[in-house]
């Protein structure tokens, strides 16, 4: 793809777009439709659309498949870690009234943690199957 201009211009005007709206369903995903797994997957088909126009090696510079296996850790381990955290607190395993003054604002916040873990957790295991499928040779 690097003699087709209008891919490639195209595709890097559409990248922050997308990235942009994947933010605004994961964090109104509590209000409306949407949420970390949706969000997940829309983040990392912006890396795939990347990966199709500059290459494989390009995005694996961009995000190494490294960063992609702490980063499938890292949510799963915040997703468990907000239910340890309430159980320490009182409640029972995921029980976000306990995660702040007012159980209002402990529901609030213990879903945006939980779906920011999903979220990290998805997108991050999308990537990591498509470097997966991408990076396989021909036979």
């Amino acid at each position: 793809m690097k003699h087709q201009m209008i891919p490639r211009v195209g595709a890097k005007m559409l990248i922050p777009y997308i990235l942009i709206f994947a933010l605004y369903v994961q964090f109104h995903g509590d209000y409306g439709p949407g949420g970390g797994f949706q969000a997940g997957v829309i983040f990392s088909a912006a890396f795939v659309l990347y990966a199709l126009i500059y290459g494989l090696r390009a995005t694996e510079r961009v995000m190494p498949r490294r960063l992609m296996e702490i980063l499938v850790c890292l949510g799963v381990l915040l997703y468990a870690g907000v239910g340890v955290a309430s159980m320490f607190l009182g409640g029972n395993f995921l029980d976000y009234d306990v995660l702040a003054h007012d159980p209002v604002h402990g529901q609030h916040y213990g879903l945006l943690l939980i779906e920011f873990g999903v979220g990290l957790t998805v997108f991050a295991v999308m990537l990591t199957i498509f470097y997966k499928f991408a990076g396989r040779g021909r036979t």
